[in-house]
């Protein structure tokens, strides 16, 4: 592992990721992560986006979480390095490969070192399901697949009504459960959904490999698409997170949803 090590701080409504060269990593891409995230002893962020410059001319992402896990990708760190490679090389619109399938981001504003970026997501894949958790019982919800897994459910609620707990628990505690459960071998996304109106929803994330993060570009996605499909709500949406709003745009079923949001520059070092 180098001594001294480049690298860039972003972040995309609170939910911050620095960005290194994949040489950087030297193979020690979870290690790094692990020491490089920590808040009270090191530079500290939700992960790592390594950026691998490939002899094509084509770039690809490797997402690896603040405990050091790796995960097929990240909308937010995606727009990150989207917004990078805006400000450094001047690239307007870039593909970037990760191990979630292509996303193409689209600069829309930009001032400063903030930017508006719309990103290509994909197409979502909508599942209800019902699970079984020890001394819970059946928790209703969905899964939603958007390049990397989620499992969304919908609570009750008023706007600015900042309860998301359901079935007598808070979801920062039963979003833990979830996400860890042996139902999910490789771990899930768990989303707390409140549909507010046809085109507002607002929700909270516990990420996998992570905990409670203030946005998520994928948990943004997943949480509009389960919305859509089995809410009646509108095709296009508002959706509103701790750190602020991103909007989703879904045409149909078996078309790739575009998520905009923002993304800024904090600092390289």
């Amino acid at each position: 592992m180098n001594g001294v090590i480049s690298f860039v701080k972003a972040h995309a409504c609170g939910n911050d990721f620095l960005i290194l060269d994949e040489t950087a990593a030297c193979g020690e891409h979870a290690a790094l992560a692990r020491r490089l995230c920590s808040r009270n002893t090191s530079i500290g962020a939700d992960g790592i986006e390594f950026l691998d410059r490939r002899p094509t001319g084509e770039f690809f992402l490797r997402l690896f979480n603040a405990d050091g896990s790796e995960a097929e990708l990240s909308g937010n760190g995606t727009r990150c390095v989207a917004a990078w490679l805006a400000h450094s090389e001047g690239l307007r619109e870039v593909a970037l490969g990760t191990h979630g399938g292509v996303r193409t981001c689209r600069v829309i504003q930009e001032n400063g070192f903030d930017f508006l970026i719309e990103s290509e997501m994909g197409v979502p894949r909508v599942t209800p399901r019902t699970i079984e958790l020890p001394r819970v019982g059946n928790v209703e919800g969905a899964m939603v697949n958007v390049g990397n897994p989620h499992f969304v459910l919908f609570v009750g609620g008023r706007r600015n009504d900042w309860d998301f707990g359901v079935h007598g628990m808070s979801w920062q505690k039963l979003g833990a459960r979830i996400s860890t459960s042996p139902l999910f071998p490789q771990g899930t996304n768990v989303e707390f959904v409140k549909v507010l109106s046809a085109h507002e929803i607002e929700f909270r994330i516990f990420e996998r490999g992570c905990g409670p993060t203030t946005s998520s570009g994928t948990g943004t996605c997943a949480s509009s698409a389960a919305a859509m499909a089995l809410r009646g709500a509108a095709r296009e949406l508002t959706a509103i997170a701790e750190g602020g709003e991103q909007r989703t745009v879904w045409p149909a079923n078996d078309a790739a949803m575009l998520l905009t949001g923002p993304a800024e520059i904090v600092c390289q070092g």
